[in-house]
């Protein structure tokens, strides 16, 4: 019986730890500022690109590359999200614009999350999502990842892919 009342509690937790977007959503960011930088790459990063790439490959996909650009992208909004402890796909037409305008992207979609401690299982959790997963078997040319730790010691993930 106790399940059933902590059930409502379990889904909403799943609904806010991961989500997806494409260029369909439109959000009205004009005030917003991109916040491009580089950063090293972290070992938990080059495994999730590992593993994406590793699971296109199995279905006959083609491997994605990485993309510095692509990269820093991703950086500003994971640091968005840990800045403002929140999970979202805020100003997400502003980061789609900017690598349409600067990495010839065609199309852009994303993947977040939020709360996964490894690699493997945000990569399982987007798996077992259909919009993520589309995502992750869909036609892009390009991605990279930004996984960054709050100081909190609570993981949120920006995902990005790119067709050009």
């Amino acid at each position: 019986m106790k399940f059933f009342t902590k059930f409502p509690l379990l889904v909403m937790l799943a609904i806010f730890s991961f989500s997806c977007t494409t260029d369909s959503l439109d959000d009205k960011a004009n005030d917003v500022q991109l916040n491009i930088v580089s950063t090293e790459t972290k070992p938990i990063e080059v495994e999730i690109l590992e593993l994406i790439n590793s699971h296109r490959l199995s279905l006959g996909l083609n491997a994605l590359s990485d993309m510095s650009l692509v990269k820093s992208v991703a950086y500003s909004h994971t640091d968005y999200m840990v800045d403002n402890n929140i999970v979202s796909h805020d100003n997400f037409f502003m980061r789609s614009s900017y690598l349409k305008e600067n990495a010839g992207a065609k199309f852009v979609s994303e993947n977040v999350a939020y709360g996964y401690t490894s690699a493997e299982t945000v990569v399982k959790a987007w798996l077992k999502s259909e919009g993520h997963k589309a995502n992750i078997e869909g036609d892009f040319t390009n991605f990279d990842v930004s996984a960054e730790e709050s100081v909190d010691g609570k993981w949120y993930y920006t995902n990005i892919f790119i067709k050009k």
